[in-house]
């Protein structure tokens, strides 16, 4: 049977994904094709094909029905690949020059072909090896005013806003969220893992109740506001770059939440090389000043000429919706920093430090800085404020 007529779900191989691309009429069947399977995430399966003649190439994902990072004992629903396929093609209308482009998509397969950006590094990998990507801040700064302005309320009617969030409702990746960010870290919880020479701070973690509540409350946000489409896991893992592109891939955990949160993820996952790389910490602290600073101005030039909503073209409303953002994208940005030290999804960049002593004293800063951006988001009130909290933990 033609995989454009599969009627049940099966993981594609490596010589299926090439049948399913010369089915499609991407490759001639005379075509000269190499197929690697080049999925390094947790979730899914990623196959990289090349014309070795014409050089012409595409990125075939699938999702699979469990995560990768567990096994079959954790299932997951297929129906991410379709959330992640329809909002690449959203946020392609609306910054067509940070995502990747789509060329096909199947619910049944749970299969998006798309462009293929292994020109680009992820920027994680490129940031560890020495890269400084001196675009990705302004180009990130962009995308989140775009992405965040015109799938609010404020760019779409009320009709046009609740078909999107009905379109984007993805309880069960937001169950992992819910369960990985903002609950698990702060609990002896089994998904946990960290090295037992922290144990004895993040105890302390566990005991602080004055944390825990900031957390609930964040997590209430993320449960309740549903006022942007975000992309949900802008970690800078979720990033292709080099020194003149950017491109945002893999929003399978997209939906209709506070906006801070898409914000607050890029944030952390940049103080990450603010904590780690000490030659470079400045540099880092600028693109994280970068990022706010384009959004702040572009979602404010997108709020005064495209803004649909006619009680909200006030300054006053605008200061007070930036200021909201801010304070949401600190609070989450702590989370996230927490999270990422002690909880079941870590990064390279604190776990690639091979000095033992060194990388046990960095995920100890990340953590006291994590609760400080928790705890005090309410008083650090601009960016300067920012700044100031996290060059005052070196």
């Amino acid at each position: 049977m033609s995989l454009l007529k599969q009627t049940t779900y099966k993981p594609l191989t490596e010589a299926s994904a090439i049948e399913l691309s010369i089915n499609l009429n991407i490759f001639s069947e005379k075509a000269n094709l190499s197929c690697k399977e080049i999925g390094d995430g947790n979730l899914n399966l990623v196959f990289h094909l090349v014309d070795q003649d014409s050089g012409k190439s595409i990125i075939i994902k699938q999702a699979l029905p469990y995560a990768k990072v567990v096994g079959e004992s954790w299932p997951l629903t297929l129906k991410r690949a379709k959330i992640e396929a329809e909002a690449l093609k959203t946020f392609g209308q609306i910054a067509p020059n940070f995502v990747p482009q789509v060329y096909y998509t199947d619910d049944v397969l749970a299969v998006t072909v798309m462009e293929d950006l292994s020109h680009l590094l992820i920027a994680r990998t490129g940031f560890i090896k020495g890269a400084t990507y001196p675009l990705i801040s302004k180009h990130l700064g962009e995308y989140l005013a775009r992405t965040l302005f015109f799938t609010s309320d404020y760019a779409l009617t009320p009709a046009e806003k609740k078909a999107k969030v009905q379109q984007f409702i993805n309880p069960e990746l937001c169950k992992i969220t819910e369960d990985l960010i903002f609950t698990d870290p702060f609990l002896d919880a089994e998904t946990n893992e960290f090295e037992s020479d922290l144990r004895p701070v993040v105890e302390a973690l566990w005991q602080d109740e004055e944390l825990k509540f900031q957390v609930t409350v964040l997590k209430r946000s993320f449960l309740t506001e549903a006022e942007s489409l975000l992309h949900g896991d802008l970690h800078t893992g979720s990033v292709f770059a080099d020194d003149f592109e950017t491109k945002v891939i893999d929003p399978e955990f997209a939906f209709y939440g506070p906006a801070g949160f898409d914000i607050g993820q890029v944030f952390a996952n940049l103080l990450f090389q603010v904590i780690v790389n000490v030659p470079k910490r400045e540099l880092f602290i600028t693109h994280i000043e970068t990022v706010w600073n384009v959004f702040e101005e572009q979602y404010s030039q997108l709020w005064n000429t495209e803004n649909k909503e006619p009680l909200a073209k006030t300054p006053s409303f605008l200061r007070f919706q930036l200021a909201k953002f801010f304070e949401d994208t600190i609070g989450f940005a702590g989370c996230e920093l927490i999270r990422r030290t002690i909880g079941l999804a870590h990064v390279a960049d604190l776990d690639g430090v091979e000095d033992e002593q060194t990388r046990l004293a960095a995920k100890r800063h990340s953590l006291e800085l994590g609760k400080i951006l928790v705890k005090q988001r309410k008083e650090i009130k601009d960016l300067t404020a920012f700044i100031r909290t996290v060059r005052e933990g070196f």
